[in-house]
């Protein structure tokens, strides 16, 4: 089961967050290997006598009702939280999903910690070779980084590829169906940095090294929060299987990296640009809550 929503994509383009929602959470079903097959749904929005309001809430449903027939995980039922506002101001539509789905085998089930020391780093992509990047600077406007570390909450979401993340969702149940991964973790908030950094982080002690090759920013290859995506990890000697079955779903499978021991590195086109402990970042990941409210 996993739940998931982005009230500041819905905020941007209530259609395609809605749309995000649905995909992300079924892609995190499948990345403990297990098939999605229904969903619920709590839907969050300010006041409905509000025309504004109003258009956001049914965009939102017409882009829940698009993504969960082409993932085909009917919706089974859900709730409607309206009137949400503090001092005539509404907050973000905020459509959260959750999705469901059913592990045959328990044994096969996978987390999203790295396993052992050695093991091949995959990137999964659903976006078919040779297909024109779909990225772009208003894409990244809209991601956590830019939000963050800029204070920008513009732009559009990343466009969303349903055929894209069907390809990604069968691949990693047949992947984890046949015992070949060790870990699989979705790229979601953050982007490719952040799922490999939490990756580090639940394993037990483990780090990786990292090589990326591309022509973009390497902000935009680090934290870009383009979908259809996951990190998976695998020892070496089913690495060949894993691009064997990647290939029957038309699914992009690039060896990116090694899960290691010392410090987490990450290198974009030969240069060093991520080189840090593994328990420094966990500890500004798992405490910022903490440092947020005692700093104000």
């Amino acid at each position: 089961l996993s739940v998931d929503g982005n009230g500041r994509w819905c905020y941007l383009a209530p259609r395609v967050g809605a749309m995000h929602a649905v995909a992300e959470a079924a892609r995190n079903v499948a990345c403990s290997g297990a098939r999605p097959l229904a969903a619920t749904n709590c839907l969050n929005f300010g006041n409905p006598e509000k025309p504004e309001v109003m258009w956001q809430f049914s965009e939102a449903v017409d882009g829940i009702a698009e993504a969960c027939g082409a993932l085909k995980v009917p919706i089974t039922g859900g709730n409607v939280s309206f009137y949400n506002e503090t001092l005539g101001k509404s907050i973000f539509p905020t459509p959260t999903l959750g999705v469901l789905g059913v592990l045959e085998d328990a044994s096969r089930a996978l987390g999203m910690a790295f396993r052992a020391e050695g093991d091949v780093i995959v990137l999964l992509d659903g976006e078919l070779a040779g297909a024109p990047s779909s990225a772009t600077g208003g894409e990244f406007l809209s991601s956590e980084y830019a939000k963050t570390i800029r204070g920008v909450v513009a732009g559009a979401p990343p466009a969303v590829d349903l055929a894209a993340e069907r390809r990604l969702i069968d691949t990693l149940v047949a992947l984890a169906g046949e015992g070949v991964l060790r870990s699989a973790h979705d790229i979601s908030d953050g982007g490719l940095a952040v799922a490999l950094a939490e990756s580090c982080f639940a394993s037990e002690g483990l780090s990786a090294e990292v090589s990326l090759e591309g022509r973009e920013p390497a902000e935009w290859a680090l934290f870009g929060e383009r979908g259809a995506r996951a990190v998976v990890s695998t020892s070496p000697e089913l690495l060949a299987r894993l691009h064997t079955i990647a290939a029957q779903y038309q699914l992009r499978a690039r060896e990116i990296g090694t899960a290691t021991r010392g410090e987490f590195c990450i290198q974009y086109n030969s240069r060093v640009v991520v080189s840090a402990a593994v328990e420094s970042l966990r500890d500004a990941w798992a405490s910022a809550l903490e440092r947020a409210l005692t700093t104000r």
